[in-house]
């Protein structure tokens, strides 16, 4: 046993594993946002008090948040603030999924804030939006961050207005007391709400299966064919559309399939029933052709590399760009077949929209072209072959 060389392999094998499928678990575990775009408007129109210069707390608020987010020059800022002119134009950019959150400052703002030194306090109001549906896991952070930020607020108005007060020898009245409290209230908005928390997983939780089903049906696939005596390349070219063609009916089953699962089983409530089956029938007859042209390349043991993307692909579809590494947001997640497959299903389940030729529509329809095209050119390649060699043996 001892003297067997393969055997003393095992220990660095298992090292080898341990360390790739480790790699897996660093998007999870060092997930620290940078640069999380979030909207904010400052509507507020300010107020004038007499013997003093007009006061605009929206403005003061708007360079408090952008200061209070900064850090050292060699670390990237976990929020990018990005100022926006109006409320309708920051719902716009909501549900066009360029902002996680956003912060609206009202046309009221310095006038409540005014009236908390009165005997008629009002106390003023601000805005937080959280675009759930964009992504879950920067929905929680997001919102984390921003009401972490109004809570700073208060205590920062609150000891402003209580030194203000003593300064000028003013008691308080019962009103203005219960308003000091919390001198700002927020306003907590979901965007494009995602229900319970099974729903808003139901975009990452679709795609295991799915890959799953196309790695499994491309593998029989082309181990049924693998061993068929082809004798001209119209026999190839022909063996090659027959396995496009069992991948396009095998799609439309699964596709449909999988919604029916999701919808009736899960219970992930799938409104756009017709356009989830027919994006998940285009996902699955995409990555088949996929795999299929890379196993025509390399044999069965092309697998593996899908297996790998499997577990590296699945922790990042989780996360948004901005709360991975660099490495794996630049790296690996950028060109990850599998994101286009989670952001039209957040397109189709949280933001209302309908089956088109949107990003994800467009990036799925060409990979499976130009998948198809590598696998019949596979075709051509491996009779080429087969002729040189039947020459060498002549």
């Amino acid at each position: 046993m001892f003297k067997n060389k393969i055997a003393w392999l095992v220990p660095i094998v298992a090292l080898t594993v341990m360390f790739i499928f480790s790699l897996t678990l660093i998007p999870s575990a060092n997930s620290q946002p940078e640069n999380l775009p979030i909207a904010i408007v400052n509507e507020d129109k300010g107020v004038e008090i007499s013997g003093q210069p007009p006061l605009n707390m929206g403005e003061t608020i708007v360079k408090l948040v952008e200061s209070n987010m900064d850090t050292s020059s060699d670390e990237e800022a976990p929020v990018k603030w990005i100022k926006v002119s109006s409320a309708e134009e920051v719902q716009e950019g909501l549900n066009n999924q360029e902002y996680y959150a956003a912060l609206i400052i009202p046309e009221d703002f310095s006038i409540n804030q005014a009236s908390l030194q009165t005997p008629e306090p009002s106390s003023p109001e601000i805005g937080i939006y959280i675009n759930q549906g964009m992504n879950a896991a920067a929905a929680s952070v997001t919102g984390e961050m921003l009401n972490r930020l109004v809570d700073n607020m208060n205590n920062n108005m609150r000891t402003e207005i209580f030194s203000d007060l003593e300064t000028r020898g003013a008691t308080l009245t019962v009103a203005q007391a219960a308003a000091l409290t919390n001198p700002i209230t927020k306003s907590v908005n979901i965007v494009n709400g995602v229900g319970d928390s099974a729903n808003g997983n139901a975009p990452v939780s679709l795609f295991q299966p799915l890959w799953m089903a196309s790695i499994a049906s491309a593998a029989i696939i082309f181990l049924a064919t693998s061993k068929l005596s082809i004798r001209s390349r119209k026999e190839s070219l022909g063996t090659k559309l027959g396995q496009v063609i069992i991948g396009a009916i095998a799609a439309f089953i699964v596709g449909f399939g999988l919604t029916w699962i999701a919808d009736g089983m899960l219970g992930f409530d799938i409104l756009q029933f017709s356009d989830t089956g027919f994006f998940l029938t285009l996902t699955f007859f995409s990555f088949f052709v996929m795999i299929l042209a890379v196993l025509s390349f390399l044999g069965i043991k092309g697998i593996v590399i899908f297996v790998l993307l499997l577990f590296f692909g699945a922790p990042l579809l989780a996360l948004p760009p901005e709360m991975m590494p660099t490495f794996y947001s630049d790296w690996i997640y950028s060109w990850l077949p599998m994101q286009f497959m989670v952001e039209g299903l957040r397109e189709l389940f949280f933001f209302g929209n309908e089956l088109t030729w949107n990003t994800p529509v467009s990036v799925l329809f060409w990979i499976g072209i130009i998948s198809m095209l590598v696998l019949f050119a596979t075709a051509l390649i491996q009779k080429n072959e087969q002729n040189e060699k039947n020459v060498g043996i002549k």
